[in-house]
């Protein structure tokens, strides 16, 4: 059964009876913090990983073993599957952070009042000097979690300039690579995957439960 409609009136239904909202919104910003310390984690994670890959290539390119172009062949898909990976956690992290935003939107306004969505700015700067602080030094709205996208956007690129550099010379009277064609089309198929295989199930969920019966049987 797919996803259905929730209206406004269906949600405060669900929520704003018996004073469930409030212990609603204490979930949500539990959760909300959680999502946040999860994303920064698996940054962490895929740090880890995309930076031992790069440096077993530049260890590579600056080795004279016989397989170099194999082995760099082979780090550059496992560079951009994992960074390709990094850049749908990080979208998949940020969708279900902002579930619990949006949750805390909804909530927030009859227990804390509106203090979630209210947002405090510095007065603008005036005159050369003002700006030119601001422009250095003061805050600014920008989404750390979207630089963090973006960076891992651009760390998947810059492998598949890696990828396409370690490939011989493409030739049409060249036999066929099948190790190389067989590596990159690997990866290709894992990246789609990611997007359409790995999608969030949002269909509904109907239980099958067991149950064991235990008694001790007389002698």
């Amino acid at each position: 059964m797919p996803e259905s409609n929730y209206s406004q009136s269906e949600y405060e239904k669900d929520f704003y009876v018996d004073k469930k909202h409030e212990k609603a919104l204490e979930h949500a910003l539990d959760i909300r913090k959680f999502e946040i310390e999860l994303y920064w984690k698996r940054a962490t994670y895929f740090w880890t990983f995309i930076g031992a890959i790069f440096a077993g290539f530049i260890a590579i390119q600056a080795s004279s073993v016989d397989e170099k172009q194999d082995l760099s062949v082979i780090l550059s898909c496992l560079g951009v599957v994992f960074s390709f990976a990094w850049v749908c956690v990080n979208r998949g992290s940020k969708q279900w952070q902002e579930n619990w935003e949006k949750h805390v939107d909804m909530l927030e306004d009859k227990v804390t009042g509106p203090l979630y969505k209210v947002v405090l700015r510095r007065n603008a700067p005036k005159g050369i000097k003002e700006n030119s602080i601001h422009l250095i030094t003061g805050p600014s709205p920008i989404s750390v979690s979207k630089i963090n996208l973006l960076i891992s956007l651009y760390v998947t690129v810059l492998w598949c300039f890696l990828l396409f550099n370690s490939l011989p010379e493409f030739s049409c009277s060249a036999p066929i690579h099948w190790l190389y064609t067989s590596l990159i089309g690997l990866s290709l198929v894992t990246c789609i995957s990611f997007i359409t295989l790995a999608r969030t199930y949002g269909g509904g969920f109907w239980h099958k439960a067991t149950i064991r019966t235990t008694e001790i049987k007389n002698s």
